[in-house]
C-alpha cells in the first residue's frame, strides 16, 4: 500500500524550520490494554502532536525484533513488530498524520542486525554460506579474541560460535552482529529495503550509528584506559575510511530526488567530522547527531565511562554548545537536542527537578535549546517535565546497557559498590527516558490499565499531559510558543551565534545572542536557584519575547529565569 505523501511543495530545506518530536512506541500509548505501548496508540495521539505545533515525528524502531535492545536489534526490516501491531496499522497511522500535515521519520539501524535475521542465521549457518561475508568473522588469536576491541555494552566486541568456529564483531550486544558494510551485496540489501519504506511515503530517516559502518582496515587494537580490560572502540571505528563513499552511494541509490529528512547519529564526531557528513554542499545528510555535550559529565575515570553521578558544569556546557554553534554556522546543520531515548531526563540532568524549581527549569533548559542554529528535537514527555525514575531495586531496570554495566562493574569486576552503581543508574540509565508517557493521573499515567512493560514513574499523579494542558502558564504551552517562535522568526533559523562578551566563567548565567542584517535577539538563562545581578545593558525599545516569569526584573535574574529580547 502507498502511503499519502507530504513531500511535494516543500522547500528544498523545509526542516531547517522544522521541529521533531520523538516517539518511543513502547512507552509512548498502549491501546489495546497489554502493557506495551503500540501503533494505534501513537495514531490516536497525532492530534495531541499537533496541537503541539510540531512538525515531523521520529519513530524509535517498530521492526520485527527479539527486543533485547529495545527494538535496535532488528531481525525483519520490512514488517511491523507485532507487539505494536500489523503493517496496516503503520499504513493507517502514516495516512493520519499526513492528513494533519505532520511528517513521519523511521528509526534505520544498519550497523547491526539481530543475530535472529535471517541474512544473519545463513552467515553462520557454515564458514562457505553465501551470506558468511554479510558480517564479520575472524579466527582466534593465540586462542582468543582477534583484537582488544571492547563492546559499548561491556565485555569483548566479539562473540565466539562454537559450531563454526570464528568470532563475529558485535560493537553492541552479543546477539547484535556488525554488518560487513565492505560486502557491495551488504549495500544493496540496505538500499532495497531503505527505497521499500520511500516508496511508502516515509519523509526521512535517522541513522542509528551510521559512522561507525566501515571498519578500520586490518581491525587494529584500539586504545586502552587503565583499569579498563578491553579497548576504545569508538576510537578506532568511528568516521572509518569508508564511510564518506558509503553514504554517498546511499544518498545516491535511496535518498536522491527525495525531499526528505535525515539525520545521522554519529559517536565521537567533532564539527569538521560534521561538516563532511552534513555540509551544505556534501550531499550526505541533512545533519548529524553530536555527543560532546551529552559527555561531559562521564566518570573522571574512563574505564568507567559514562557511568557517573556527576553535575554537568554550566563552563563546560556552555563552551561545548558555542563550539558547535560556530562550527557549523554557514558549513553544516545542528540537531538541538537534551535528551532522547538514549539519555536521562533533560530537567533531572542540567535542571532542578525538585516540585519549586521543576518548570521554571525546563522552561530555562527550553529557552535555551529553542533559540539556538538548528532543528530542535523534543523527546516525549519532555514537554511535559517528566522526570528520571526513582527505581527502587535493579530488577526494575530493562535496559540492556544498565544491566551489564551492574554485572561488569559490581559482580564480575567489582569495581565499584551496590549502592554507588544504583546512583550512578539512577543519574544516567537509559530506563530514565522508557517510562510510560504519564497522560493523566489514571492509573499508570494513563499509558495502560495493564501492569506496563516498565514501571511508570509514580510522580504521573501530579505530572501529566492532562493537567499540562489545563494550565495556561504550563511547561506545554510555553514549547507551544518556542515552536511557533521558530516557524515565525527567519532569526532564529539563519542568524549568526555569539556568546555574550561578559559571559560568566563560573555555572551562574549562560547568555549569547543570534543576530542578522536587521535585527539581534538576546537571550538569557540563570541555571541557579539563586537571584544573580547581571547587566546586559537592555535599551528602552528592546522588546521581551518571551519569559519564564509573569514581569521582567531587568537585571536581577531570579531562579532559573530564561528571557529574550529582540533588539532592533
Amino acid at each position: 500500500m502507498k502511503i499519502g505523501k507530504v513531500r511535494e511543495g516543500l522547500s528544498s530545506q523545509w526542516w531547517k524550520k522544522a521541529v521533531v518530536y520523538q516517539v518511543y512506541p513502547r512507552s509512548f500509548q498502549d491501546s489495546n490494554n497489554d502493557g506495551i505501548g503500540d501503533i494505534n496508540g501513537i495514531t490516536s495521539r497525532l492530534e495531541y502532536l499537533k496541537k503541539l505545533g510540531v512538525d515531523v515525528v521520529w519513530l524509535n524502531p517498530i521492526y520485527v525484533s527479539p527486543n533485547i535492545d529495545g527494538g535496535y536489534d532488528i531481525s525483519d526490516y520490512q514488517n511491523v513488530n507485532p507487539d505494536f501491531g500489523t503493517m496496516t496499522d503503520l499504513d493507517n497511522l502514516f495516512n493520519k498524520a499526513h492528513e494533519l500535515n505532520l511528517k513521519i521519520m523511521m528509526d534505520l539501524v544498519v550497523n547491526h542486525t539481530s543475530d535472529e535475521h535471517a541474512w544473519f542465521k545463513e552467515s553462520r549457518a557454515s564458514r562457505n554460506n553465501a551470506k558468511r561475508d554479510f558480517y564479520i568473522w575472524r579466527d582466534p588469536v593465540d586462542g582468543h579474541e582477534p583484537n582488544n576491541w571492547g563492546s559499548y555494552f561491556d565485555g569483548p566486541a566479539w562473540q565466539w560460535d562454537e559450531q563454526t568456529q570464528q568470532y563475529y564483531l558485535h560493537l553492541f550486544a552479543a546477539k547484535q552482529p556488525d554488518l560487513n558494510w565492505s560486502n557491495p551485496q551488504v549495500r544493496d540489501a540496505v538500499y532495497q529495503m531503505m527505497n521499500f519504506w520511500v516508496d511508502k511515503g516515509v519523509d526521512g530517516f535517522r541513522m542509528d550509528v551510521i559512522n561507525l559502518i566501515s571498519k578500520p582496515d586490518g581491525l587494529p587494537d584500539a586504545p586502552q584506559a587503565k583499569n579498563d580490560k578491553f579497548g576504545d572502540v569508538e576510537a578506532v571505528v568511528a568516521n572509518g575510511p569508508h564511510v564518506h563513499e558509503y553514504i554517498q552511494e546511499l544518498h545516491d541509490k535511496v535518498l536522491k530526488g527525495h525531499n526528505v529528512i535525515t539525520v545521522g547519529e554519529t559517536p565521537g564526531a567533532q564539527p569538521k567530522d560534521a561538516v563532511k557528513y552534513a555540509g551544505e554542499n556534501t550531499g550526505e545528510f541533512n545533519m548529524t547527531f553530536q555527543f560532546e555535550h551529552m559527555e561531559l559529565d562521564d566518570n573522571d575515570d574512563p574505564s568507567l565511562g559514562k557511568w557517573s553521578d556527576k553535575k554537568t558544569s554550566l563552563a563546560d556546557l556552555r563552551t561545548s554548545l558555542s563550539k558547535w554553534q560556530t562550527g557549523l554556522h554557514g558549513q553544516a546543520w545542528n540537531s538541538l537536542y537534551w535528551n532522547n531515548h538514549d539519555r536521562p531526563r533533560m530537567v533531572s540532568r542540567f535542571g532542578n527537578d525538585s516540585k519549586q524549581y521543576r518548570v521554571l527549569s525546563a522552561k530555562m533548559l527550553a529557552t535555551l535549546l529553542h533559540f539556538l542554529q538548528g532543528t530542535p528535537y523534543i523527546f516525549q514527555g519532555e514537554e511535559i517535565g517528566m522526570t528520571n525514575m526513582p527505581f527502587e531495586k535493579l530488577e526494575d531496570y530493562r535496559d540492556i546497557e544498565s544491566l551489564n554495566a551492574y554485572h561488569y562493574l559490581v559482580e564480575k569486576n567489582k569495581r565499584v559498590s551496590h549502592a554507588t552503581m544504583m546512583s550512578y543508574l539512577y543519574n544516567t540509565s537509559r530506563d530514565n527516558a522508557r517510562t510510560p508517557m504519564q497522560w493523566s493521573n489514571e492509573i499508570n499515567g494513563g499509558f495502560s490499565s495493564h501492569q506496563p512493560w516498565i514501571v511508570a514513574n509514580p510522580n504521573y499523579q501530579s505530572i501529566n499531559v492532562k493537567d499540562a494542558i489545563a494550565k495556561d502558564n504550563s511547561l506545554f504551552y510555553y514549547y507551544q510558543r518556542l515552536i511557533k517562535l521558530r516557524h515565525e522568526l527567519p532569526i532564529i533559523t539563519d542568524g549568526d551565534y555569539k556568546l555574550v562578551s561578559n559571559n560568566d566563567r563560573d555555572n551562574e548565567v549562560y547568555a549569547y545572542t543570534r543576530n542578522d542584517a536587521k535585527t539581534s535577539l538576546l537571550v538569557i538563562c540563570n541555571f541557579t536557584d539563586q537571584i544573580v545581578q547581571r547587566d546586559y545593558h537592555i535599551t528602552a525599545d528592546a522588546q521581551l519575547v518571551i519569559s519564564n516569569y509573569d514581569n521582567d526584573l531587568k537585571n536581577e535574574l531570579r531562579p532559573y529565569e530564561a528571557k529574550v529580547y529582540q533588539i532592533k
